[in-house]
């Protein structure tokens, strides 16, 4: 299953979600900022590659379906509700990513 992780500006949260989920079985992770100013932005490519797309803010998903939505026709998108008040592999962002995605993906 291929699996994008998508914030803002692709800083904080989203690299340690592709970082944490990267050994997961069965799983290929990248990750993506939303906004025009990330340092690694969503393309129509990377949006297509998903197939399960896991946003921050629910801000976020609406950006990605106007911007994307015709490259998200075979993918499930899940807001995630975390804040951007993490540091890049902060402990509290880690939980809280260990505790919400697994569920969305392939059991080991």
């Amino acid at each position: 299953m291929n699996v994008l992780f998508i914030c803002g500006k692709n800083r904080l949260r989203s690299p340690t979600a592709e970082h944490i989920f990267a050994q997961w079985p069965n799983v290929e992770t990248a990750s993506a900022g939303i906004n025009h100013d990330a340092d690694n932005p969503v393309t129509p490519e990377l949006a297509e590659w998903a197939e399960m797309l896991f946003v921050m803010e629910s801000a976020h998903r609406s950006k990605l379906s106007a911007k994307f939505k015709r490259y998200l026709l075979n993918a499930r998108v899940v807001c995630l509700d975390i804040p951007d008040e993490f540091a890049y592999m902060d402990d509290g962002l880690i939980t809280l990513l260990n505790t919400k995605v697994p569920r969305h993906l392939p059991t080991h």
